[in-house]
């Protein structure tokens, strides 16, 4: 189970082959390297220089460039020439999708091609095709005939490649026997990879790319295991979660699934696909790189965690943890959202505004908002009546204060819990359990176990101070497991970064790398840094609580827009039409719905949305339900309400509440 990554206790490397990519090494002992991807029109020549220009000043390592057809193929060479006349000397990077012959001709120019098996040269019609083995095996020959060129070519011009797999860019024939699952995707890219290697071609790149960081995480663990029983190598791999979309959410849906990876020292190259300026992709991608690099600060201990030789849960299949419920945490409950206000002296009515409760004062009500905390942690007892369904953590000496013990429950250092004489709840108790940190007061875990597994009010608070502290999280979630404590476990986080971008990426690689895995059963995210300001943005730390939750899929709390980057290709402004769907849309809780600048990024792409909206030509879009086109060719300038009617009309819709 552990073959997709080096250590499951600490951070170290996954060791793969080295590549080369003009004068840029990748993989191996080699950084970390950080790419975007334009966003002109690759025939606007002087736009898409000075665009990669910019994101070369940003930081980027590397810069890709839509090469649809042969004549954007051949303007790659007048881009270069011009990047180089500048002393801009980056490695340039062609996307190729559905033209075999635009590859040949780039690979020719350009220091790397990036090729998408499931349409460069299978079919794509979302058919359901049954194929017998003679006939599978007959179209691997005929892929093999049309690839072996491409692969020749990149062999004599010294050219890298990249085999890039989509989720929703599937052929029709992996579909056929595979269905839409990670091992699809997996199957998708070894295809080609076997034919390149049968010309002794290794100059390669592979990628795993869904708009769902579940997905995408668990086809490329089982892609490195797949490598490594096949060929006992790894090729470098490029991480990226394709369609993130925009703002906030698309910078924690980017960080939970690259970040999930690099936890585990898997990765070569990262991109970050928002739905912005390509150059505002960059900080993000440093963001999360340099969580990985050796610094003087925030040198914390790594801990005495044991090492781990067998889990015992699947890493390639999304499984909960099995627990028993403690009021409305664990077992079926979805997650809750802990919203820490012990930085308050005294907390009021208006803090519970920024936490997604509203009081109406006329009918004497709370209004509570799909995205409203669960509980809030204190540290005294609030002197107000609270909204029946929030409840209150509070330290277990001021919990012996509160009057209202129905709303109030006590939270536990683990070493007092084991004290017999303590005074606790008889319905809910929070054990404060701080992971493998080299601590004087740890308590005995066999004390511990046997304590919890006799304790059905206990529900346990997880956190470590190591510098690695998801991987000490869930080292000590395996413990639990393999003790059958079945107790509910809740995160909680603690981010000492200087800027909101920092702690959000922080945040969600910690959390997301557990729950993407099934082991949370809450969160609890705080800052403890001098910024004030940070420090209580508490609407900011619940958006992103619930955000978190939404992009992994356990808890789903809003609108979900799957909005690809924008590229050369795109047929219309895509920042600015997602920025209008969304303000006629974001209140359809639990509704998929994707942007997409044209048919490459079309259907295939879209994966599971309910509905999408995708450029079909100049100021025409294409609106489909899931994967069946509804309308074709709407005017642009009505395309929105059109949507908007389609979603009326497969009942999906609710009118917007009035707050």
């Amino acid at each position: 189970m552990q073959s997709y990554c080096k250590s499951l206790t600490t951070y170290k490397r996954l060791p793969t082959l080295e590549v080369k990519i003009g004068n840029l090494l990748l993989g191996a002992h080699h950084p970390i390297r950080v790419q975007t991807m334009t966003t002109t029109d690759t025939m606007d020549t002087m736009a898409t220089v000075e665009q990669t220009i910019r994101c070369i000043e940003a930081g980027a390592d590397m810069v890709r460039i839509t090469a649809p057809s042969k004549k954007e193929a051949e303007n790659l060479q007048q881009i270069k020439d011009e990047l180089r006349k500048r002393g801009y000397d980056i490695p340039i990077i062609a996307d190729i999708h559905f033209t075999p012959n635009a590859a040949e001709i780039a690979a020719r120019i350009v220091e790397k091609v990036r090729v998408n098996p499931g349409n460069y040269v299978d079919k794509k019609k979302f058919e359901q095709l049954e194929y017998t083995d003679i006939e599978y095996a007959e179209e691997i020959e005929r892929i093999r005939e049309r690839f072996t060129p491409l692969v020749k070519i990149c062999k004599e011009h010294g050219t890298a490649m990249r085999i890039g797999t989509n989720h929703g860019s599937l052929s029709d024939r992996i579909m056929s026997r595979y269905g839409d699952t990670a091992n699809g995707m997996v199957e998708s890219a070894m295809e080609f990879l076997r034919i390149a290697r049968g010309e002794n071609f290794h100059n390669i790149v592979l990628s795993m790319k869904s708009s769902n960081p579940q997905v995408m995480v668990q086809a490329y663990r089982l892609l490195i295991s797949q490598m490594m029983n096949e060929f006992e190598v790894c090729y470098p791999l490029h991480l990226g979660v394709t369609e993130a979309g925009d703002g906030e959410d698309g910078r924690i849906k980017s960080a939970i699934g690259i970040g999930t990876l690099l936890e585990d020292g898997i990765g070569d190259t990262i991109r970050v696909s928002l739905t912005e300026d390509p150059e505002f992709e960059i900080p993000v991608c440093k963001d999360l790189v340099k969580r990985y690099q050796p610094t003087e600060q925030n040198q914390h201990s790594y801990g005495n965690v044991p090492l781990m030789h067998t889990i015992p849960y699947d890493p390639f299949c999304y499984q909960r943890r099995p627990t028993f419920a403690v009021s409305n945490i664990g077992l079926k409950n979805v997650p809750v959202v802990v919203t820490d206000l012990s930085k308050y002296e005294n907390i009021n009515e208006n803090h519970l505004q920024d936490l997604g409760y509203h009081y109406d004062a006329q009918s004497d009500k709370w209004n509570i908002a799909d995205a409203a905390a669960d509980y809030i942690f204190c540290k005294t007892a609030p002197m107000f009546a609270l909204p029946g369904t929030l409840k209150v953590i509070l330290p277990q000496q001021e919990w012996l204060l509160a009057i209202d013990k129905d709303k109030c429950f006590p939270i536990i250092e683990a070493a007092d819990y084991l004290n017999e004489s303590i005074i606790r709840s008889a319905t809910l108790n929070f054990i404060k359990i701080d992971c493998y940190s080299n601590v004087s007061n740890q308590p005995s875990f066999d004390l511990l176990c046997k304590q919890l597994s006799n304790d059905t009010t206990a529900v346990i608070c997880l956190s470590s101070t190591n510098k690695n502290a998801m991987q000490s999280i869930r080292r000590m979630f395996v413990e639990l497991t393999n003790n059958n404590i079945q107790n509910p476990a809740i995160l909680f986080c603690d981010s000492t970064h200087q800027s909101i971008d920092e702690s959000l990426i922080h945040f969600s690689v910690e959390a997301g790398a557990l729950l993407i895995d099934g082991m949370c059963d809450g969160v609890c995210f705080s800052y403890h840094h001098a910024n004030t300001e940070m420090a209580t943005n508490i609407k900011l730390v619940n958006s992103i609580s619930f955000g978190i939750l939404q992009a992994t899929r356990t808890r789903i709390s809003k609108t979900e827009y799957i909005s690809c980057p924008s590229c050369g290709r795109t047929l219309f402004d895509l920042q600015e039409t997602t920025a209008s769907i969304r303000a006629v849309t974001n209140h359809l809780k639990g509704v998929k719905i994707a942007i997409m600048g044209c048919i490459v990024n079309g259907p295939g792409e879209m994966a599971d949305a309910d509905f999408g909206y995708v450029g079909s030509g100049v100021g025409k879009i294409t609106l489909y339900k899931g994967k069946e086109i509804v309308k074709r060719n709407v005017n642009s300038e009505v395309a929105v309400a059109e949507l908007v009617n389609l979603i009326k009309d497969n009942g999906a819709w609710v009118e917007a509440p009035i707050v």
